[in-house]
């Protein structure tokens, strides 16, 4: 099993977040659309995360393109920031990169001063002052503060499963009397008759496998689910749905992306599910974390990316 403390760059920060429908939603592609649909402000706050300031000590960071970042307090529940007076886009990449890291970069810093944060998605801005925010933080306290409370303690984890090699066809003709048959006709049937045979195989072959491998992710989902709060199926990830065939074959094809919320003391735990399957012949098992609770943050009106009034 590969077990990394990596970017969530295509996952957490500009991939996915929950919405309380329990969809997921780009954030990247939210920030493109509403960034392009927004004209600049005279004063700003970008929002990084909400934290629970009595948890922990000051904080000192450096937010995206340097800005100094500050906790902005009100009640014993800061919003961690950055002053600001324009969006942040940009159709160069590598700088669109550059500060989805430095994004997660200043959350992960919140969270080891504070515990566990409420992560917001990137290019989320309030327009106008402090004032605004503490406004903003008064208004939706009892929903911070009961999310915060709830969440305490408690991080996110990824996993991904990927099957590096087929299952054997003949294992599974051993298993399956209809394709073991399909097998004996095929090998005296006339040309004609053998190509209608081997389409007939291969779709019950492709259906078995595809078969076995949800198994497997609905075995592994439940046996997590003993030791983690929440435990979600993602779908896959951009990059690997637009990977060719070839690619995939070459690099393996992932069967399946799950996020764990569970606490760090059982990690260990998680990891122990994991090892099991990593053994079995033919998968491949990533495990990264922990990361603050991007897919797990509820919203807290705080409207758009990039649109947020004051």
């Amino acid at each position: 099993m590969t077990r990394e403390r990596s970017s969530l760059e295509n996952e957490a920060v500009n991939g996915t977040q929950r919405s309380s429908d329990g969809r997921e939603s780009s954030q990247f592609e939210s920030h493109r659309r509403e960034s392009t649909e927004t004209t600049a402000f005279d004063e700003g706050r970008y929002i990084y995360c909400v934290v629970d300031v009595e948890a922990g000590e000051e904080l000192e960071a450096t937010g995206i393109d340097d800005e100094p970042v500050r906790v902005i307090t009100t009640d014993g529940i800061g919003a961690v920031v950055h002053d600001c007076d324009d969006v942040y886009d940009s159709n160069d990449h590598t700088e669109i990169h550059r500060w989805l890291l430095r994004h997660q970069s200043v959350t992960d810093e919140a969270a080891e001063a504070f515990g566990t944060p409420l992560p917001f998605q990137f290019a989320t801005i309030f327009r106008g002052n402090d004032e605004v925010v503490c406004e903003w933080l008064k208004a939706e306290r009892d929903n911070l503060e009961d999310a915060l409370d709830s969440l305490a303690g408690h991080w996110e984890y990824r996993i991904e499963i990927v099957r590096t090699e087929l299952i054997d066809a003949q294992a599974l003709e051993s298993d399956d009397d209809r394709l073991a048959e399909l097998r004996a006709e095929i090998e005296s049937a006339t040309p004609g008759r053998k190509f209608l045979l081997e389409s007939k195989y291969d779709d019950r072959l492709g259906r078995i496998r595809s078969d076995r491998n949800e198994s497997i992710i609905h075995d592994v989902r439940e046996r997590l689910e003993t030791h983690a709060r929440e435990v979600h199926e993602l779908d896959p990830s951009p990059d690997t749905r637009l990977q060719t065939d070839a690619k995939r074959s070459k690099e393996g094809r992932p069967i399946g992306r799950l996020t764990v919320l569970a606490r760090e003391d059982l990690q260990s735990d998680i990891g122990s599910v994991l090892d099991d399957v990593a053994g079995k012949p033919g998968l491949e098992v990533t495990f990264t974390g922990p990361w603050p609770p991007y897919s797990f943050t509820p919203s807290f009106g705080e409207g758009t990316n990039d649109s947020t009034e004051g």
